[in-house]
């Protein structure tokens, strides 16, 4: 299992579309991933509802964990759309 630490950049927060976003990349990584934030339970990054729940606001910080081959490069990919602020664009 791979693991990083990433803050939130979106200037408002994990809300609906950058949690879709980041939800159908982790499902679409074909590998297992969860997304946790604080002390709560890692939820499932596949699940924009789990993503949602968390709360996520920007300068949060989460914590994604991948587990499967290239874990590594999924990491890289998950952790650049969460450091990106997709609000400006």
């Amino acid at each position: 299992m791979a693991t990083r630490t990433v803050t939130i950049a979106s200037s408002h927060g994990l809300h609906a579309r950058p949690a879709k976003l980041f939800a159908e990349a982790a499902k679409n990584s074909g590998q297992t991933v969860t997304i946790g934030k604080g002390e709560g339970a890692p939820v499932n990054a596949a699940s924009i509802l789990g993503v949602i729940s968390l709360g996520a606001n920007t300068g949060d910080v989460v914590t994604l964990n991948v587990e499967g081959e290239n874990a590594d490069a999924v990491l890289d990919q998950l952790s650049t759309m969460l450091e990106t602020d997709t609000d400006a664009e």
